[in-house]
């Protein structure tokens, strides 16, 4: 039908729209969030110690919950209440610095994941949680221990160790922190591509398709708040996976048995 022929051709979100043209020099948009994500991170808990109560204003209980549940809940619960406190800094920042970039994902103007560029959680796992949670292994148990406590669970047939070795290497030593950022980066891209394909959808539908095709544009939209909602759940879950995981890997290092 040659009206058919006439309609403008949707064009769908792909992985392109997720490499953004740098905004001066080699400065892209994700390089600037993750620096305003360290510093809305260390201005809000400044801010909220800088005149600490017993009874505590709004600010002040805001973050102190946010380091109780990330000490107490997630800290603590994963590493053990006998070596944990060492750990607290690193897995309190390791959380609010994962939530802030994923945040990043519905905040109007911004409307970005800094995580849903792989560099991003592939740098934080492997240049941070990957050393310190083998060195925390090593200086506990001494090197020969950690890799016998890792590498050869005790319990096991001898025969069974030729099969179960090379797995327990290639986990602990290659997969676990690509498996680590994988899960928070896939999360967020494709959080972030289904919220793409509704809005722009929903443009196209009111701006370009037939006249009776526009109301459609509503549904789509509808569709689109609706992922908001669930992508800030989402986000809100990953930021807490990772710390949880990166709480637990120390404390499977740290601890006596495998």
């Amino acid at each position: 039908m040659p009206w058919l022929a006439q309609e403008a051709k949707f064009e769908p979100p792909g992985v392109g729209d997720f490499f953004l043209p740098p905004i001066f020099g080699s400065v892209t948009k994700p390089m600037v969030l993750v620096v305003l994500s360290v510093i809305i991170i260390a201005a809000f808990f400044l801010l909220a110690s800088r005149n600490m109560k017993i009874v505590p204003s709004k600010f002040q209980f805001a973050a102190e919950s946010i380091y109780d549940f990330s000490r107490n809940g997630i800290t603590r619960e994963q590493i053990g209440a006998k070596d944990f406190r060492p750990y607290v800094p690193l897995i309190l920042t390791l959380f609010t610095f994962t939530l802030v970039n994923n945040i990043f994902g519905i905040i109007p103007i911004i409307q970005f994941p800094t995580f849903s560029h792989i560099g991003f959680p592939l740098a934080l796992s492997v240049l941070v949680v990957y050393p310190v949670y083998h060195i925390s292994g090593i200086r506990r148990h001494g090197l020969g221990g950690y890799l016998k406590n890792q590498l050869f669970p005790p319990g096991i047939p001898k025969p069974i160790y030729l099969l179960l070795t090379p797995i327990e290497i290639f986990t602990k030593f290659f997969m676990n922190p690509i498996t680590l950022a994988i899960r928070v980066f896939a999360a967020m891209f494709a959080g972030h591509l289904i919220l793409l394909v509704f809005t722009m959808g929903g443009e196209f539908l009111l701006l370009e398709a037939s006249a009776w095709l526009k109301p459609a544009s509503i549904i789509a939209w509808a569709f689109a708040i609706a992922m908001t909602f669930l992508e800030a759940f989402v986000q809100v879950i990953q930021a807490y996976i990772f710390a949880l995981l990166s709480a637990g890997y120390i404390g499977a290092a740290l601890a006596a048995d495998h």
